[in-house]
Formats: structure tokens, C-alpha cells, sequence
């Protein structure tokens, strides 16, 4: 029974010709600990926007798109939604180049905003592994092309910036990658506008 748990946890990801030993459950683990922290440093609002971009090849020691893993990108979209719920914020998962990185998001998010939604349904081959298994696991799940979150995490390099809000901010935490994809992190705050005049909030939340 103990070994039979150990290979559970511990599974072998093949990719193409390729098999990577790689600990899923550290994968997992650590996603989740990573977001955890960005969101009780930022402090977001309920119904505020969490954005999440990552790349399964990049994670998994493979360039961007060359070798998508869908059982990766479950385990991963599994994990993290119980942190979102809790929460009370709303998750938007960037697809892939193919779909021109729009998102995933539940329609209730894209009602409140007024968010322009578009038709396609991501997949391994276009939108990737992540917003492929968002898709099949949010309630109500629809594809807006722009959105402005509030913060994100970029797991691989997808480029989440062209989805948050200005001004991005980058946040440091001592996770530095998923796997073997380098790791992002960035909060958002409001543009200091007025001049050497204006008078602005102390507030963590708003200054850089």
C-alpha cells in the first residue's frame, strides 16, 4: 500500500519521447503556496480579478508549447480553485498564443465587468493544458479576449502583463520557479497622477 502511494505521488510525466521524473505533488504544493502568498500580500477585494498564465512544457523542462500535459494542468487547476474560492476573488486563466491569450473565466466574472466574450473552446493544441482544464472545471465557464486583473502569477513566461491592471507591480517570494518554469508574481496599483501638487493615499496597496 506504501509503495503504491509513493508512485501515486510521485508519477513520471512523459512528453513526446521524453519521460521527466518530476514530484506532481510539489508542483501542485508549491502553485499553491505561491498564490497564497501573493494574496495575503495584496489583500484583494472580494470579486476582484486573479490572473493565471503558465506554460505545462515550461514547467515540466520543455520550451513554451512543444509539449502541453493536460493530466499536469488538472492536477494544478484542482489544487488552486478550494485557495480562489476561499478567497472570494475571481480566476482568469490565460490560453495559450493560439487563442491570442484570452481567458478563461466564469461568466458571472465576465457580467460584472462587461468583458467582451469571444468563441473558442481551448484544448491541448490551441489555448493549452491550464485554461483547457479551467474550462472543464469552472461552473460557467466562457472565453473574454482582454481583461485587467488585479494581480496574477506567470508560471513559464506566458506574459500576463497585457492582462493586469496599471500600474503592475512585481512581488518576490522565496519560490522562484514551478518545476523548471521560472516564476512571476505581480500586484497592481492605482497610477499616482497630480504631480509634485497632488497629496496620495499611505497605503501598501497603492505605492510601489
Amino acid at each position: 500500500m506504501f509503495q503504491k502511494d509513493k508512485i501515486k505521488d510521485r508519477q513520471a510525466i512523459k512528453v513526446g519521447g521524453f519521460i521527466m521524473s518530476e514530484n506532481i505533488g510539489k508542483i501542485v504544493k508549491d502553485t499553491k503556496q505561491a498564490i497564497g502568498e501573493l494574496l495575503d500580500i495584496v489583500k484583494l477585494l472580494k470579486g476582484d480579478i486573479f490572473v493565471l498564465g503558465g506554460s505545462t512544457s515550461e514547467i515540466t523542462g520543455n520550451k513554451i508549447g512543444t509539449a502541453s500535459n493536460p493530466k499536469l494542468g488538472e492536477k494544478i487547476i484542482k489544487g488552486i480553485l478550494p485557495i480562489i474560492k476561499e478567497n472570494e476573488v475571481f480566476l482568469a486563466v490565460q490560453c495559450c498564443e493560439h487563442l491570442n491569450r484570452a481567458l478563461v473565466v466564469e461568466s458571472e466574472c465576465a457580467l460584472k465587468y462587461n468583458l467582451d466574450i469571444v468563441n473558442a473552446i481551448p484544448h491541448k493544441k490551441a489555448g493549452g493544458s491550464l485554461a483547457t482544464a479551467a474550462y472543464d472545471f469552472f461552473d460557467n465557464p466562457v472565453l473574454v479576449e482582454h481583461i485587467s486583473g488585479h494581480a496574477g502569477i506567470d508560471i513559464g513566461d506566458t506574459l500576463i502583463g497585457m492582462h493586469l491592471k496599471h500600474v503592475a507591480v512585481p512581488v518576490r517570494i522565496d519560490i522562484k520557479k514551478i518545476g523548471e518554469a521560472n516564476l512571476t508574481l505581480a500586484r497592481t496599483r492605482p497610477k499616482l497622477v497630480g504631480g509634485i501638487r497632488a497629496k496620495y493615499n499611505d497605503h501598501s496597496k497603492h505605492l510601489n
